[in-house]
């Protein structure tokens, strides 16, 4: 009798104890476990005691478990009505960090071509992009039978590109094929003198592929007004290459042809992979084209009302892609899209 009462005082201190599940079924193993177990333990002492001693040590026995089952029952419970609802938040856990994001790459070159422009005096525009065939195509020396509306690829709405020619009929709507189309918007609605930088996204019937994408970014530039010269157009475009990539970046300008600007031009730089020594992304030459130029062709003054004989201008543009891909050394731009943090997570460097 002696050890049951020792035991029981075991057993309130162990209770005073119990501050969780775990502690609960430690005390649960240790008093009324099958094997091992205080109780068990117990029961064969009673076993092997004498008749006339039995009979009282197994009914305090069994008092004594009952008595456990019922305090650890009590206990069970208390610690159920403690614990917080399934869903409730506990207000006292210290908060989750949340990692912080940063622009997109082709944000980062947007923004830094935003920037370069602004210094220089331009005003930065963005424009439709839906747009009428008229803007896009026709008032930029493009007519309906011109062969360079070929060379777009344009993805027409609502009717199919062999009525988007016709000659009567509503005015066909498009997703433009270059932002070209708000420096006519513009014309339209301002007197020279302009300086203006027009970016947003254009569409073009592309496979998606290392080099072209159906949707990508472009800006376009346009200075309009009296004595503006190639001189100009070749300053400007040096001054901008070589603020985007390396103050000593070398740039060249060849003739080419666009039916908006006579004479064209393609700008190059030297190659940022093999710094001018030759390499297959070259093409061995050392150079690589990083956009078009040109002086404004007479056919575009007349369409917005500007006198050609009074006023000249330039105009110059290219992919933000495509400068983005120079600027990090980018070989697929596919990369910009796929939202793979592994490539979005190194910009900016």
């Amino acid at each position: 009798m002696s050890d049951i009462d020792r035991l029981r005082q075991d057993f309130c201190d162990e209770l005073s104890r119990i501050a969780s599940d775990t502690d609960l079924k430690r005390a649960h193993d240790r008093f009324l476990g099958r094997k091992g177990g205080v109780i068990a333990t117990l029961m064969k002492t009673v076993a092997t005691a004498s008749p006339d001693e039995r009979r009282t040590l197994g009914q305090s026995a069994n008092a004594f478990k009952t008595e456990i089952e019922d305090a650890l029952a009590a206990r069970q419970a208390e610690l159920a009505a403690a614990r917080a609802p399934v869903g409730a938040v506990d207000v006292t856990l210290p908060g989750r960090e949340i990692p912080l994001g940063h622009a997109h790459p082709l944000t980062i070159v947007r923004g830094q071509i935003e920037a370069i422009f602004s210094r220089m005096g331009y005003e930065i525009l963005e424009g439709p992009e839906a747009e009428d065939d008229y803007h896009n195509f026709q008032a930029l020396n493009m007519p309906p039978e011109h062969p360079a509306r070929d060379m777009q690829d344009t993805l027409y709405l609502g009717r199919p590109i062999v009525q988007s020619i016709a000659p009567s009929g509503p005015p066909a709507t498009l997703l433009r094929t270059h932002t070209s189309a708000m420096q006519i918007r513009y014309m339209e609605a301002h007197r020279p003198p302009v300086r203006i930088i027009a970016l947003g996204k254009v569409f073009r019937r592309d496979n998606l592929d290392l080099t072209h994408t159906p949707m990508f970014s472009q800006f376009e530039g346009l200075v309009v007004g009296e004595h503006v010269t190639m001189a100009d157009l070749k300053g400007t475009v040096t001054a901008f290459a070589r603020e985007i990539f390396s103050p000593d970046t070398p740039v060249q300008i060849r003739p080419s042809f666009f039916p908006y600007t006579e004479p064209s031009a393609e700008v190059y730089i030297g190659c940022v992979f093999c710094a001018g020594a030759g390499c297959p992304v070259c093409k061995r030459t050392g150079w690589l084209e990083i956009m078009g130029s040109g002086m404004v062709h007479p056919a575009v003054f007349e369409a917005v009302g500007y006198d050609p004989e009074r006023y000249t201008g330039f105009a110059f543009g290219t992919g933000i892609e495509r400068v983005a891909m120079l600027k990090y050394k980018v070989d697929d731009i596919r990369l910009f899209y796929e939202n793979d943090l592994r490539f979005l997570e190194q910009f900016p460097f």
